[in-house]
């Protein structure tokens, strides 16, 4: 009998590990030349989730991509998760998905039935979502990859962008942290089938669902991001840049998947981890912070939450509603927006 292939064994870096750290990224950018066009509303200078062009005084189009190797050993599971991650660009915006691209690098003697399980997991995610998938392209590579070009719409006046944070703005999680520490964990075999089952539950659950919280209960989103390969500490980063001012940070507000800060005082932790501490750990200041809980900031997350910011007097309403119906995994509120003092570091964890 033939043994069933796992996927992760055909890949160095497992999802949004493999992602090109954040100061290694701005360095390749820099230099290019941007075209200014008035309709551009967001471009890739911004560091944001998605691009966004002005179509009329009412619709935009966001536009985006991401693809990665294997993060699941399961073909239709690591199909799900990687659409799921693509589409979450698009709601991080405040927008909607509408029509989605295959992209997929696969070995040529991958079998067909494989090949048709990832993009099953892709078709059923992009259905999910509301979206269809009208095309693609696909090459041969020895190391597997998949995921989606995605394009949606947002009305430019409702877009959310990673640098509209005000100061007094809380911050809210929309799912279980240590997602990128626990598949790395399983990886070497020390976590178990139920946290690595957890973990996956996470990284397909949809971004929509938050997404659509927010603007079905009419709450005020400042800011929004999704937390993908720069981790926590990477994304709070941009969202505290982009708008001038620092966070605080509560590391033991987050609801954190069962096995991952054992596995993080244990040093299981992806490279991209320490990619992403030496972007940004200048800009932090971890306090008497355990370094596990900081590790867990700092690791890529594969398909994780929606980091909103929002008023503060919204605050509580905009968690007790995001946990009321059992879509969105998680909800907590793990800090605040401050000012930004002469010389302070841009995030203060406590």
């Amino acid at each position: 009998m033939t043994q069933p292939i796992k996927l992760t064994k055909l890949a160095e870096c497992a999802g949004c590990g493999a992602k090109v750290g954040a100061g290694e990224l701005a360095r390749l950018l820099e230099g290019l030349d941007v075209r200014r066009d008035p309709n551009l509303l967001v471009g890739f200078d911004k560091s944001d989730d998605a691009a966004v062009y002005r179509v009329s005084e009412d619709l935009a189009i966001v536009e985006t991509l991401d693809f990665f190797p294997p993060i699941a050993d399961d073909p239709y599971t690591y199909g799900a998760i990687a659409a799921a991650n693509a589409l979450s660009d698009v709601w991080a915006m405040g927008g909607e998905p509408k029509v989605a691209l295959n992209i997929m690098a696969v070995p040529e003697d991958m079998p067909k039935d494989v090949v048709h399980q990832i993009l099953r997991g892709g078709y059923e995610k992009v259905y999910e979502a509301g979206a269809s998938i009208v095309g693609g392209h696909s090459i041969y590579d020895e190391e597997p990859k998949y995921g989606l070009s995605v394009t949606g719409f947002v009305e430019p006046g409702s877009m959310w962008t990673n640098a509209g944070a005000r100061e007094g703005d809380v911050l809210v999680y929309t799912k279980p942290l240590g997602i990128g520490i626990v598949v790395t964990a399983a990886k070497g075999g020390l976590a178990t089938p139920e946290q690595l089952s957890l973990a996956e539950e996470a990284m397909m659950r949809l971004n929509r669902w938050p997404h659509d919280v927010a603007l079905e209960g009419g709450f005020t989103v400042d800011a929004a991001t999704d937390v993908t390969g720069f981790g926590v500490m990477g994304h709070l980063l941009e969202m505290a840049q982009g708008a001038g001012l620092a966070c605080e940070v509560d590391a033991g507000a987050f609801d954190v998947l069962p096995g991952a800060l054992e596995a993080a005082r244990l040093g299981l932790l992806p490279a991209g981890t320490y990619r992403n501490r030496h972007f940004a750990a200048d800009y932090v200041d971890g306090g008497d912070t355990e370094l596990a809980l900081l590790d867990l900031l700092f690791t890529p997350e594969t398909s994780g939450g929606l980091l909103f910011a929002v008023p503060a007097e919204e605050a509580d309403a905009f968690v007790a509603t995001l946990t009321a119906d059992g879509r969105v995994l998680a909800a907590c509120a793990v800090g605040r927006m401050v000012a930004a003092g002469e010389g302070a570091p841009r995030i203060r964890v406590r």
